[in-house]
């Protein structure tokens, strides 16, 4: 019997055609009508807040489950040291093509800015002159004062923490308590992914709000005026995105752009909103469909949002430089190699922190004793465009990492991604595969189909 044809969703119900629509109806909005453009602004800021308001439960459960079905410690700690070894490696990279990208194209030459006419007190409202944690501070910070103000703050570190803690005594425990709590909390993760289903419905229309706010309030003035700057953020990206292109043809066996294709959606949101955070749940929901086990995606994700800010990393190398060349320093090799490795600790750690690209670039900036701390200031007009790129280029590095991760570990279903990866690109047309028997051509009818989803049995070690 012929299988009967799936007929073809309608144009205009595609969510990755409403969030295209909606940045160039935003744009224009906010092109012909700043005034009106601005008053758009709390459309934007609504969504962000509504995703915000379920991703420290989301990561609570998927790691609990995570953490409980793979049933062993030692996995599990693999699994983050593996996680680590890998940000500390790509985003080095993501460093120096930076430094190297300012260095040949330089953007800031011919600026002369005089840094005595600048102001620091700008940069400080928007940084509210916090500090980047260093050493022991940054450990320090990890650990709540409360298992309740970690996820009253939605400090993802601290709630990774409550989460490996509370999925390490329940692997411990085991027996019938253990059972329960894993079928109680498998429950809770449906409902959670129910209520996100409920929120996205919101995507294209937070969408047109963020572009027209952020098109009215900055301008197309800016674009002209740093036009040289995000041309050469442009090239460091794209030659970024070459090297993850590397990393997923040689570990993963799997090209980039159709890693792409699967959170296409979340990175043109991620684009328009210049918010990652907002896009956390669907992107752990879309990979663990694509064949990385829930306890792989479940650490991997939340802990890169701290340690794997690629784009964040080229932005700050791109723009230190640019600094220097904008106000006539000339940073020699050493120094920039010096510049390099200040960097690799100040580019850690970032997210949660008030104006955190700010906070960076005034410490590495101090730290060098030749770039003027005042000098910042000269981002803030500029930075809300580096932004976009940097959330972009951010969350594909996040699907990257998962995916090299589950790979190098062997929680990693191929058969299962190139089934996903290579059909439809909406979460609505990913196989459910909910019954491991069932078969891999079954589809998922819409997103909130999502909470029928059930990992497949964890392959033997």
């Amino acid at each position: 019997m012929e299988q009967a044809v799936k007929p073809r969703q309608p144009l205009y119900k595609n969510l990755f055609v409403q969030i295209i629509a909606s940045i160039v109806l935003g744009i224009l909005v906010g092109y012909l009508w700043p005034t009106f453009g601005i008053a758009l602004k709390p459309l934007g800021d609504g969504f962000i807040k509504l995703i915000k308001m379920i991703i420290s439960p989301l990561v609570f459960v998927v790691v609990v489950l995570g953490i409980a079905k793979v049933g062993n410690m030692k996995t599990v700690g693999r699994i983050g040291g593996k996680a680590l070894l890998y940000f500390e490696a790509v985003t080095t990279v993501a460093l120096i093509i930076g430094l190297v990208v300012a260095n040949v194209m330089r953007p800031g030459a011919g600026m002369k800015v005089d840094p005595a006419t600048l102001s620091t007190e700008a940069v400080g409202n928007v940084t509210k002159n916090a500090e980047l944690p260093h050493g022991v501070d940054f450990f320090m910070n990890i650990i709540p004062e409360s298992v309740v103000s970690a996820f009253a703050t939605n400090t993802m570190l601290q709630v990774l923490l409550v989460s490996c803690l509370f999925g390490f005594a329940l692997v411990k425990v085991g027996g019938r308590t253990s059972e329960f709590l894993i079928e109680a909390f498998d429950h809770i993760s449906h409902v959670i992914f129910q209520i996100m289903g409920f929120i996205m419905k919101l995507t294209a229309i937070a969408t047109f709000g963020a572009m027209a706010f952020t098109v009215s309030q900055y301008g197309m003035q800016t674009l002209l005026a740093f036009g040289k700057l995000f041309l050469a953020m442009t090239v460091a990206c794209l030659l970024f995105l070459l090297v993850l292109e590397g990393i997923m043809r040689v570990f993963v066996g799997i090209g980039l752009w159709k890693a792409i294709k699967l959170v296409r959606e979340e990175i043109m949101f991620a684009f328009a909103t210049g918010s990652t955070e907002a896009v956390m749940p669907q992107i752990m929901t879309k990979l663990e469909k694509a064949g990385c086990h829930r306890s792989v995606v479940g650490l991997v994700v939340p802990t890169g949002y701290s340690f794997n800010l690629d784009g964040a990393s080229i932005y700050l190398s791109l723009a230190l430089v640019f600094l220097a060349q904008a106000t006539g320093v000339n940073l020699s090799l050493t120094e920039q190699l010096i510049l390099l490795g200040v960097l690799l600790l100040t580019s850690k750690g970032m997210a949660g922190i008030p104006g955190s690209a700010f906070v960076a670039l005034s410490a590495t900036a101090a730290s060098t004793g030749s770039i003027p701390v005042a000098a910042v200031a000269l981002m803030l007009a500029p930075d809300r465009i580096m932004g976009n790129y940097r959330t972009t280029v951010n969350i594909i590095g996040y699907v990257v990492a998962t995916f090299v991760v589950a790979r190098w570990e062997g929680l990693f279903d191929r058969d299962r991604a190139m089934s996903v990866l290579s059909g439809h690109g909406t979460v609505a047309d990913f196989p459910a595969d909910p019954d491991p028997a069932a078969s891999a051509e079954q589809d998922v009818q819409s997103l909130e189909a999502d909470s029928a989803y059930k990992p497949k049995p964890l392959p033997e070690a």
